[in-house]
């Protein structure tokens, strides 16, 4: 027997928010992805065509060449790969063993460690920047990918996150594993990092758009064209390019296909992983 379900006013209001949001979000997404294919003019005229009388291929070329052909825009976004990787990996590192630590180890002053870590958080980037800057003008790391990645290895944020996935973690699997004779490394590689995923796609993600997006610190560390990174070549491209608005679109575009690639491929568990944080938050 169907069972039909009973169309409501309410659920007719939800669906139709929803839909206006979903609309509102790719919005600028087809933007993007339409006007990489036009020209300025057919960019600028009012109103706008969304569908393009002739894709011009060429915007992507000249995306990829820069404006002075030098195809800085390969080795700008592999030194953005190259930072976010490692950013996302060490994160992911550290943070789980920290969380884990502080999640299932009882010591001294554990909630006062854990409330040092949280308060960082309260710290906007922008007050400690000139002191980072300082320490790695010091350390001669600057304009190197050690000066890009070294202030950005950890995130308190990551710790909290994995601290507060790791509490409900069972305890049973842990001592079992201490009875059998594992140690506390092995305990960690093999039962709780593995049984982790959702929480890590999730932290691993966050960590890697952090970065790929950030802007702020290469434009103080970077000083080489060779060395600067996607923000800052879009940044670049756009100011010396005023004219030619497709192009521009096409180096972001160029620019999102990685974040996007890799959003797609670790969705399942970035979705499980938010889910499961909020409700062990709750």
């Amino acid at each position: 027997m169907q069972i039909q379900k009973k169309i409501t006013l309410p659920k007719v209001l939800i669906f139709v928010v929803l839909l206006g949001m979903l609309i509102f979000t790719l919005m600028p997404i087809l933007f993007m992805l339409t006007a990489s294919v036009m020209t300025s003019k057919e960019i600028l005229q009012m109103p706008y065509r969304w569908v393009p009388k002739e894709f011009h291929w060429e915007n992507f070329a000249k995306a990829i060449q820069g404006n002075d052909g030098t195809y800085i825009f390969v080795r700008n976004i592999s030194n953005s790969l190259i930072i976010s990787i490692a950013v996302a990996i060490t994160t992911v590192l550290i943070a789980s063993l920290t969380g884990y630590g502080l999640a299932k180890f009882r010591f001294k002053g554990r909630n006062t460690v854990f409330m040092m870590i949280m308060a960082t958080m309260m710290i906007p980037f922008e007050a400690i920047m000139i002191p980072l800057y300082m320490v790695v003008m010091k350390l001669h790391i600057q304009n190197s990918y050690i000066g890009l990645i070294l202030p950005f290895l950890v995130s308190a944020f990551g710790v909290f996150q994995m601290k507060q996935y790791l509490t409900t973690f069972p305890t049973e699997f842990l001592d079992a594993s201490r009875v059998d004779g594992m140690g506390e490394l092995g305990i960690f590689w093999k039962i709780v990092f593995p049984n982790c995923k959702p929480v890590i796609a999730t932290l691993a993600i966050l960590s890697f758009r952090s970065q790929w997006d950030n802007l702020l610190w290469p434009l103080l560390v970077s000083q080489s064209d060779k060395m600067k990174t996607i923000p800052q070549y879009i940044s670049t491209f756009a100011q010396e390019r005023s004219t030619d608005e497709g192009a521009m679109m096409a180096a972001a575009l160029l620019a999102s296909i990685p974040m996007f690639i890799l959003f797609m491929s670790l969705t399942k568990y970035f979705i499980g992983g938010s889910a499961v944080f909020e409700s062990r938050k709750g």
